[in-house]
């Protein structure tokens, strides 16, 4: 069982920068894909970014590359997503999420849709103001 918790959301202006972090309980982290998500009011949850365990393939969605960097340290079990010049389009609730393992073989990979995913956040509200 893994639990994450999401924090470092908040109200920016338009231009100004949040830094979220995920930290996970458990020993499966470290040995998987992690996946960053939002949802805007009346919207479905689309995805932002991911990385792979190793951290050495990572994907973002169109409307945030050279804007938002995903990254992880799998020694203290955290996961982060650094946003840059933020937008109002951005505001959201940021949610972060990770696989369990599948057997004795781990793939360094990545997903980036969200029923690939085994635990979720609770989700951190991100607001831009403009």
């Amino acid at each position: 069982q893994v639990q994450l918790v999401e924090s470092g959301g908040g109200l920016v202006q338009a231009g100004g920068s949040l830094r979220l972090s995920c930290a996970a309980s458990g020993r499966t982290f470290s040995s998987s894909a992690m996946g960053w998500f939002r949802q805007a009011p009346g919207k479905e949850r689309e995805f932002v970014a991911a990385i792979s365990w190793s951290g050495g393939i990572i994907h973002y969605r169109d409307s945030v590359k050279g804007r938002f960097t995903i990254s992880r340290e799998n020694a203290k079990n955290t996961g982060y997503l650094q946003m840059n010049s933020l937008k109002p389009e951005d505001t959201a609730v940021y949610y972060c999420a990770t696989r369990g393992l599948r057997g004795a073989i781990v793939i360094d990979t990545l997903y980036i849709r969200d029923r690939e995913y085994d635990y979720w956040g609770q989700g951190t509200q991100v607001t831009v103001s403009s």
